[in-house]
């Protein structure tokens, strides 16, 4: 099972947010996010971001490259929605996968859109 992570994801485990890190370190999970959202976590770097750095060496970051963006593009049309970040998000998990976010309300209707059954956690 994969676990997708959203920005809000990001920003719980560098706030160090205990049921976070519990949900990052399960064995029978494979966490992973694309740099769009690792770009809007990432903002001062250094020993401020030292909990964020330490999760992301734990986690696949997924370009968000041209045939992602064009992916991420056609499922905000059908979706009517707008964010090509959180649709990216949606792109990466596939059925029985998890997607963790601080925003359902814009990832529940991308991955109904896509007929997919994903678990989402609201952290």
């Amino acid at each position: 099972m994969k676990l997708v992570l959203d920005t809000g994801a990001l920003i719980a485990l560098e706030r160090d947010d205990r049921r976070m890190w519990t949900l990052l370190r399960r064995t029978d999970v494979f966490p992973m996010t694309h740099g769009g959202v690792v770009g809007q976590a990432w903002r001062k770097g250094g020993p401020r971001q030292a909990l964020l750095a330490r999760a992301l060496a734990g986690i696949e970051v997924h370009p968000l490259d041209e045939a992602m963006g064009r992916e991420a593009g056609r499922l905000l049309a059908a979706a009517r929605r707008a964010d090509v970040i959180d649709a990216a998000v949606v792109l990466l998990a596939h059925d029985d996968d998890v997607i963790a976010t601080s925003d359902p309300d814009d990832l529940v209707p991308l991955a109904e859109t896509l007929g997919r059954e994903i678990e989402i956690i609201v952290v």
